[in-house]
C-alpha cells in the first residue's frame, strides 16, 4: 500500500462519477468503500475489489442505512479520509409542472441525503481532525437553467451547505471542496433522470427546447468522466484545496460568464440597493 494511500467513503457508485471514482482509486491503490442499493451491486464490488474496497448497502434516503454504511466503513479499514457525496439525479421540467411529490424526491435524495452522509462522519472526521468532503454539486448549482429549476433548487442549496461546513470545520483541519461537473457522458441526462414533459405552450421556447437539448445531449457531452475522476484523485492531495472545483470546458464558460454577469448587475443596480442602511 502506497505511503499516501486514502481511504475514501462513495455514495452512488453504481454508474457516473462514482463508478469512475472507484475505478480510478483503486487502480491508483487507495481504498474504497462505495454505496449501492442493490446487495448484488455491493457483492460484486467488494470481489472484484480484491482487498481494497468494500461494498456496502444503503440509499441516501434512509438514515439507517447511512450510518450502517459508515460504521461499515470504519470497521473495515480503521478510517476515513475522503467522503464523497455523490448520489444524486436530475428532474428536470417547468418549475410548475413538476409535481410536489417529485420535487420532495428530489431533495430527499441531493440535499437530505448528503446532510444524512455528513452527520454521520463528521464525528469521526473531527475527533481525527483531518479529512476532505467532496460534494458533487453541479454547474447547476452555480446557474439556474429554464429547464432544470427544482434540480438547480437542490444543487444550490447543497452549494451553501458545502460553503457553510467549509467555514465550520476549515479551523479543524478538514478540507471541503464542491465539485461542479458540466456535461459529462455519464447517465446523468439519460435513465438516471426523471423527465416531467412540458405541456403548457407558455414555456415551450424555454422549458421544452431545454427538456430536448438535454436529452439529446445524452450520450454525447464531451466531458470524460474517468479525467474528472482523475482530478479528484489529485485535489485530495493538495495541500490547500479549494472550496469549488470546476469541472469541463463548457463549465468554465457558464461560470466565468455567470459570475461576469452577476458582478456587473451588482454594480448596474447598486444605486438602488447600497443606499438602504440607516443613516
Amino acid at each position: 500500500m502506497a505511503t499516501d494511500s486514502k481511504v475514501w467513503f462513495i455514495t452512488g457508485a453504481s454508474s457516473g462519477f462514482g463508478e469512475a471514482l472507484t475505478q480510478v482509486l483503486l487502480e491508483k491503490g487507495d481504498r474504497v468503500v462505495a454505496t449501492f442499493r442493490k446487495p448484488e451491486q455491493a457483492e460484486e464490488f467488494t470481489k472484484n475489489a480484491k482487498g481494497n474496497g468494500r461494498g456496502v448497502v444503503a440509499d441516501v434516503t434512509n438514515p439507517a442505512q447511512v450510518k450502517t454504511a459508515v460504521q461499515e466503513a470504519l470497521d473495515a479499514f480503521g478510517h476515513l479520509d475522503v467522503v464523497v457525496n455523490n448520489a444524486g439525479y436530475g428532474s428536470l421540467g417547468s418549475i410548475e409542472e413538476i409535481s410536489e411529490e417529485e420535487t420532495q424526491r428530489q431533495f430527499d435524495v441531493n440535499v437530505f441525503g448528503p446532510l444524512r452522509v455528513l452527520r454521520a462522519v463528521l464525528p469521526h472526521l473531527r475527533e481525527r481532525k483531518t479529512g476532505h468532503i467532496l460534494n458533487i454539486t453541479s454547474v447547476g448549482g452555480l446557474i439556474g437553467l429554464a429547464h432544470a429549476g427544482i434540480y438547480n433548487g437542490s444543487k444550490f442549496a447543497l452549494e451553501g451547505i458545502g460553503e457553510a461546513l467549509a467555514a465550520q470545520v476549515g479551523p479543524l483541519g478538514i478540507h471541503v471542496t464542491n465539485v461542479e461537473p458540466g456535461p459529462f457522458r455519464t447517465n446523468w441526462a439519460g435513465g438516471s433522470a426523471t423527465y416531467t414533459p412540458n405541456t403548457i405552450a407558455d414555456y415551450e421556447s424555454t422549458v421544452g427546447e431545454g427538456l430536448k437539448a438535454s436529452q439529446s445531449r445524452s450520450g454525447n457531452q464531451v466531458g470524460d468522466p474517468m479525467k474528472a475522476a482523475e482530478a479528484m484523485y489529485a485535489l485530495v492531495r493538495l495541500e490547500k484545496p479549494p472550496v469549488h472545483l470546476v469541472l469541463g470546458g463548457p463549465a468554465y464558460q457558464m461560470a466565468r460568464k455567470k459570475f461576469q454577469d452577476i458582478t456587473h448587475e451588482i454594480e448596474a443596480f447598486a444605486h438602488l440597493g447600497e443606499p438602504t442602511d440607516f443613516s
